[in-house]
């Protein structure tokens, strides 16, 4: 026999015996296998149990941990009784009318709470030194949702015609995408009664930059010849403003307006040799405080 096959059959003998050891070893007692911590895997593999504990216990919630969460850190509260205030000139602006050169205003303002809030507004128009339309509203507004109020109060005019005192009531707030909207009724000296319509909306290009498209209607129960008023729609407004806000506060803008006057009031217009239609180049400045 070669001595490569003694070493052969050498191996051979000894692989067996390792073979038999193992079988007869007791597993369970050998130090550092703990077999109960270990699960089968689909492919015969071993891999460790999922601890059942946390390694950090979270310690269970306690009264004060409940209480600590309804304190009030300070700061402003809801519907709390800080007054604050806000005054927005949306429009104050030099127009070319046809006949001359006009100053334009519409200015808004509030002073209360979160819920109830004295409002005042203004909008008029002087042409050529001379007041040609004025008026002034003063109203309370009480808040019905997040962002519309209903409002009440009285409405003074000044021009055209002789002073008018009417009685107010409506809606303002802002509907979806950010339209800002306002319905205001109006009840009159004489039985007149007045319906306006308000609208505008920002169209940001960029953070600056904004376009602002707005529009107003208005519609009176019966004639009023003294003031130039038809019953029925009597006049719109149109109008289109490009504005760039140096600062937010503050924000010069140039525009285009479109007035057009309906019906019977659009008769009075031509007696008077005023046209029914015009369009008008604004220049102003937008500003809040």
């Amino acid at each position: 026999m070669t001595r490569l096959s003694v070493f052969s059959l050498l191996l051979a003998g000894t692989s067996a015996m390792a073979a038999d050891a193992m079988h007869g070893m007791d597993h369970s007692q050998m130090p550092g296998m703990d077999h109960s911590a270990m699960q089968s895997m689909d492919d015969g593999m071993m891999q460790p149990a999922a601890p059942s504990e946390s390694r950090t216990p979270i310690p269970p919630v306690t009264d004060a941990d409940r209480a600590a969460v309804f304190t009030s850190p300070g700061g402003h509260q809801v519907h709390d009784s800080v007054i604050n205030s806000y005054f927005l000139a949306d429009k104050l602006e030099w127009q070319n009318a046809d006949d001359g050169r006009a100053l334009a205003w519409d200015l808004s303002g509030w002073i209360g709470g979160d819920t109830d809030r004295l409002w005042l507004r203004s909008e008029g128009e002087r042409n050529n030194g001379k007041t040609e339309d004025a008026e002034i509203q003063a109203l309370w507004g009480h808040a019905i949702s997040p962002w519309w109020d209903v409002v009440g109060g009285v409405r003074q005019d000044f021009k055209p015609g002789a002073p008018q005192t009417w009685a107010a009531f409506g809606v303002q707030g802002m509907a979806l995408y950010n339209f800002e909207a306002e319905a205001t009724a109006f009840l009159g000296e004489g039985g007149q009664s007045a319906v306006r319509l308000e609208g505008d909306y920002d169209i940001l290009l960029t953070n600056r930059l904004i376009l602002q498209p707005t529009a107003e209607l208005n519609i009176y129960g019966k004639n009023d010849p003294q003031r130039g008023i038809g019953s029925g729609l009597s006049n719109t407004e149109a109008g289109l403003r490009l504005r760039y806000e140096i600062r937010r506060e503050f924000a010069p803008y140039i525009g285009v307006t479109w007035n057009r006057t309906y019906g019977n009031t659009a008769d009075y217009a031509r007696e008077e040799d005023e046209d029914r239609s015009e369009a008008r180049l604004v220049l102003g400045v937008r500003l809040w405080f």
